[in-house]
């Protein structure tokens, strides 16, 4: 390849050598351009140039308003050769075709383990560090993964988006949705290897699993008894707490 300009060559010879010269003081992201670096500076000094003139929503890349003025118009011009399913923004697309050629370029330095997304392996390294980024402003709680702080915010502001459509219940959460809906459906896909016995959830496969291998993971703090089930656990660690009566309210005086 020829290029006009010296910096537009260096540049270009970074994308072979996977160099990454360009870093953001504030969150120490690398990028192999400036101009990248410059547009996602915006995103910390919360600059938003570019706005939407179908709904006044800002954003603070050019590509960013592009993709979200399909979402007014319905277009989705980026689609997957192998099963045609499409795409308002080319990144997504790029990211959807390794589910079909099996690539994962993003590795981990700690363990080797590949993944497909860059941002999959970021929260993955977390385990490794222990590091969770994202607190939850109510009551402090951190998280590695964005997606579950904003189920647990859930518990504070008690919104339950998924509702069943059989019985109108709602969950926070749409595995609990799922979970719920094998009641109405009576679909147990859980099943026990030792009897064949099968289950909506899988934590009460778990439990019954324990009642072959004799396991008692749950042991009360004050006698040391051990219990299959969390829950029977609860239950008797009430006797402990219930109030009892007094001597006198025994003697009668």
């Amino acid at each position: 390849m020829s290029f006009i300009q010296l910096a537009s060559l260096k540049a270009h010879e970074w994308t072979h050598t996977e160099e990454k010269p360009f870093q953001c003081s504030q969150c120490r992201k690398i990028f192999t351009l400036l101009a990248n670096l410059k547009r996602h500076e915006r995103i910390h000094r919360g600059e938003k140039p570019y706005h939407c003139f179908q709904c006044e929503k800002r954003f603070s890349r050019s590509g960013d308003l592009k993709a979200h003025e399909w979402t007014h118009t319905g277009e989705e011009p980026f689609h997957c050769s192998q099963c045609r399913k499409r795409f308002t923004v080319l990144a997504n697309l790029k990211r959807h075709e390794r589910i079909h050629t099996g690539e994962k370029p993003h590795h981990c330095s700690h363990c080797g383990m590949s993944f497909i997304q860059s941002r999959s392996l970021k929260e993955h390294e977390w385990t490794h560090t222990g590091e969770k980024p994202f607190q939850c402003s109510q009551c402090g709680k951190s998280f590695i993964v964005l997606s579950n702080l904003k189920r647990h915010e859930r518990i504070h502001t008690g919104v339950k988006p998924f509702q069943c459509s059989h019985c109108g219940n709602s969950f926070t959460q749409r595995g609990h949705l799922k979970e719920h809906e094998r009641i109405h459906t009576g679909e147990k896909p859980y099943h026990c290897s030792q009897c064949k016995n099968r289950f909506s959830r899988v934590g009460d496969l778990k439990a019954h699993e324990r009642t072959h291998t004799g396991e008692k993971p749950f042991q009360c703090s004050q006698c040391r008894k051990s219990f299959t089930v969390l829950a029977t656990l609860k239950r008797h660690e009430r006797k402990h707490t219930e109030e009892k009566p007094s001597t006198e309210d025994v003697d009668g005086n």
